[in-house]
């Protein structure tokens, strides 16, 4: 049986928990994602399965900073609902600030006044503590050429 190591591709499917139990997504997701650190999985989850393998499931229990961040107020900006699209709703996303240089971030409205929108780049799960329950599908080796391949896309030479 294959364990979970560096150079190696996982399929997994997993569900989402709030530190009280509901679930945050109402379908499993599932993910095939190569082990070691090339950005698919957060690295905390990353750490908890290396070494279990296939058809084992895995509980994991990540405080904020461990999973998608802590909340972080600096990255909310109030801007004149004028600068952007007249058809703006909750929920729409930019890339940057509309009007200014992008920074990189995703904005998501979330609130909007008559002259004002709430753009807020903070993951939706931000500030949360997350339970993921985890089934280990499939682990196979990767070949060189597929490793090869996730360093360029991640423009890095990790090994």
């Amino acid at each position: 049986m294959e364990t979970i190591a560096p150079g190696r591709w996982v399929r997994l499917r997993y569900r989402m928990f709030d530190s009280t139990g509901l679930e945050l997504e109402p379908v499993p997701r599932e993910l095939t994602y190569l082990h070691g650190g090339f950005g698919d999985l957060l690295s905390a989850l990353e750490a908890a399965l290396a070494g279990h393998g296939e058809g084992e499931s895995v509980s994991a229990y990540l405080e904020p900073e461990a999973a998608f961040g802590n909340y972080d107020p600096e990255l909310i900006r109030l801007v004149p609902r004028a600068g952007l699209p007249a058809e703006i709703e909750a929920g729409m996303t930019f890339e940057g600030v509309p009007g200014e240089a992008s920074d990189g971030r995703l904005y998501v409205a979330t609130d909007l006044t008559a002259d004002t929108v709430v753009l807020d780049a903070n993951h939706p799960l931000s500030g949360m503590a997350v339970r993921f329950e985890i089934e280990i599908q499939e682990v196979w080796p990767a070949s060189e050429e597929e490793i090869a391949a996730e360093r360029d896309r991640l423009g890095t030479t990790q090994k």
